[in-house]
């Protein structure tokens, strides 16, 4: 597709919807050799973390699959019945917001940018976003599109003005809307430059995660169904992933170097099927040259997952309706932690926490704790 993109001058570039990693050849200088370790007797190997799920909360009745944390203390949520979450003190004590006149829409994806200010969207009939600056107390409508079969799946921004939302295929060609001001105006992609869809392929707003910045000025975004593509400026990529069912296909992609100049090069995939989601058939890609050659899990994920985020160093955190798994080298290998389901999973933007939300209004935070047992596994 061509969605257009701002870059440091304010100039535009095209984006794609549902695609693969960047796959233009950057020249790249030789890695550093690294600081000679000294030598000790008996060398331990590291120990990897322990990792356990902390559940913060819980409310009946509410699914949350939209998660923003702006740092360690201050975490958005957003829901099923009109439900916006906020919490101030890291998930201790919480603010539940229903949205007037939205109590039977349903938010599936939110953007926060501190504590007074996000960005929520309701996903159809119609398709709306609106914009709180007072934390939540009024809600002004930003964007409205009340075209038949409209319906948005996720959001992301680059920074504070300048974002994207994704939505599913109308007439044939997926949905894209950009703003340059923080949400407040938001200007739609022209139908010819929007990327085709093949028969039955959609997008799942099953996360927030199925669009992702690549590095500092583009942005890409999977699709599902009968086929699963990765989109990148104006080309297509085929995933490896399971796909050919409406209920199937990739659901979220994590994106480790995006803060870099020429980023984009280091993707995961994750999907399957959420209709038999302990399946670990084709659930999991990942690339290392934006998307040239794609590589299956030695240890793939426990089953479908709706969410992937890098998490620090060569950590990554997949979660979905089956569980949540844990790898410890950049999703080569995947440790079950729990075999309660979670539909999002958010490292902190400013911080190291991670959290969870998911069904019930169950919103959890990750730790991990290095064993005392290994002195030797102890970094000073």
């Amino acid at each position: 597709m061509n969605t257009l993109i701002p870059r440091g001058s304010g100039a535009l570039l095209i984006c794609c919807f549902f695609a693969t990693i960047l796959n233009s050849a950057i020249a790249r200088q030789s890695p550093t050799s690294p600081t000679p370790v000294p030598v000790t007797q008996n060398p331990t190997p590291t120990q990897n973390p322990t990792p356990t799920i902390h559940l913060l909360t819980t409310g009946p009745h509410t699914s949350l699959r939209g998660l923003s944390a702006v740092n360690d203390k201050i975490i958005w949520v957003s829901g099923s019945a009109g439900t916006v979450g906020k919490s101030l003190d890291g998930g201790k004590t919480w603010t539940w917001i229903a949205v007037p006149d939205y109590e039977k829409r349903d938010f599936r994806d939110i953007e926060a940018f501190d504590a007074k200010t996000a960005i929520i969207m309701a996903i159809a009939e119609p398709a709306d976003i609106l914009k709180t600056t007072d934390g939540g107390l009024t809600w002004k409508l930003v964007y409205e599109n009340t075209t038949p079969g409209m319906f948005l799946d996720a959001m992301e921004f680059w920074n504070i003005k300048s974002g994207i939302v994704v939505g599913d295929p109308v007439n044939g060609r997926f949905f894209v809307t950009r703003s340059f001001d923080g949400g407040d105006t938001w200007h739609d992609i022209p139908f010819i430059e929007l990327p085709k869809a093949d028969t039955g392929e959609g997008c799942f707003a099953s996360s927030g995660t199925n669009v992702r910045n690549l590095d500092r000025d583009e942005a890409c975004f999977v699709s599902g169904g009968p086929n699963s593509r990765l989109f990148i400026r104006d080309r297509a990529i085929d995933l490896p992933i399971l796909q050919g069912k409406t209920t199937t296909g990739a659901n979220s992609v994590a994106v480790k170097d995006h803060n870099t100049l020429h980023g984009g090069q280091h993707l995961i995939v994750v999907g399957g099927d959420f209709a038999k989601d302990t399946l670990r058939e084709k659930n999991c890609f990942l690339t290392n040259d934006g998307g040239k050659t794609w590589i299956a899990p030695a240890t793939p994920p426990h089953g479908y997952r709706s969410c992937v985020e890098y998490i620090g160093g060569n950590k990554v955190l997949c979660c979905g309706t089956s569980g949540v798994d844990i790898s410890y080298d950049n999703g080569m290998n995947w440790t079950p932690i729990t075999t309660t389901g979670y539909h999002v999973c958010r490292l902190a933007k400013k911080g190291k926490t991670v959290f969870l939300a998911g069904s019930n209004g169950r919103i959890a935070r990750l730790d991990l704790v290095q064993s005392l047992s290994n002195p030797m596994s102890q970094k000073p």
